[in-house]
């Protein structure tokens, strides 16, 4: 599995850093079905994250204490 992991989520790309997260599941409390911990204890995309609100997409990215998660819009400007 690659370091990051990328992926367009309610009109969002959200990529996460798997060599950064230390899995603390900060991102979890907004973002139930948009992550997951693998059996690593280290972030991955949950099984159905496209039930997940642009709102919601950027708390849970908000949340990450070591900013192994970002967020870009549509211009691919960078919000989290």
């Amino acid at each position: 599995m690659s370091a990051i992991e990328e992926r367009r989520v309610a009109g969002l790309t959200v990529r996460i850093d798997r060599a950064l997260c230390v899995g603390f599941e900060d991102c979890m409390e907004d973002g139930q079905a948009l992550f997951r911990l693998d059996h690593e204890g280290i972030c991955v995309f949950g099984d159905d994250p496209g039930s997940v609100s642009r709102a919601s997409v950027i708390r849970a990215c908000e949340a990450c204490p070591v900013d192994a998660l970002e967020v870009f819009d549509e211009a691919g400007e960078k919000v989290v």
